[in-house]
């Protein structure tokens, strides 16, 4: 019950820092993604806020022996980049690219009652279905 707790608490300060820092707005983020027009550089500090923030809990991380809220830690295993891993890296930056929403953001915008956010989660939760319906099963059987 604790770990559910601490995972709420921390779902909630990360929808907060999305929408304080505009994340959650698509023109916003459009308008840092396009370099080549009128770019907006402004969530570079927001990515540099990130890092900043993170770097300290990756650093004790690693000389922990197990999580704290956790049997084991859960690290990847594979090292390669394979035709899936690529496909799916840029089919994420096209569609963040062209709707300016990606998950996180797409989930706590769920919470100004914007329908794009709807359609962008239903749509996502649709091709996460189809994915394990129809890819899935051929990778892992």
């Amino acid at each position: 019950m604790a770990v559910t707790g601490i995972a709420f608490a921390v779902g909630l300060l990360f929808g907060a820092g999305l929408a304080v820092s505009h994340m959650m707005d698509p023109a916003y983020v459009l308008g840092f993604l396009d370099v080549a027009g009128d770019w907006n550089p402004t969530l570079i500090m927001v990515m540099i806020g990130g890092i900043v923030g993170a770097a300290p809990g990756f650093i004790m991380a690693r000389r922990l022996k197990k999580p704290v809220l956790a049997d084991a830690f859960q690290m990847p295993t594979r090292r390669d980049m394979d035709t899936r891993l690529i496909t799916g890296a840029v089919l994420f930056g096209a569609g963040w690219g062209l709707a300016g929403i990606c998950p996180g953001p797409a989930i706590a915008g769920l919470s100004t009652g914007m329908w794009q956010f709807a359609v962008f989660v239903v749509a996502m939760v649709v091709g996460m279905a189809l994915h394990d319906g129809l890819v899935r099963p051929q990778v892992f059987p």
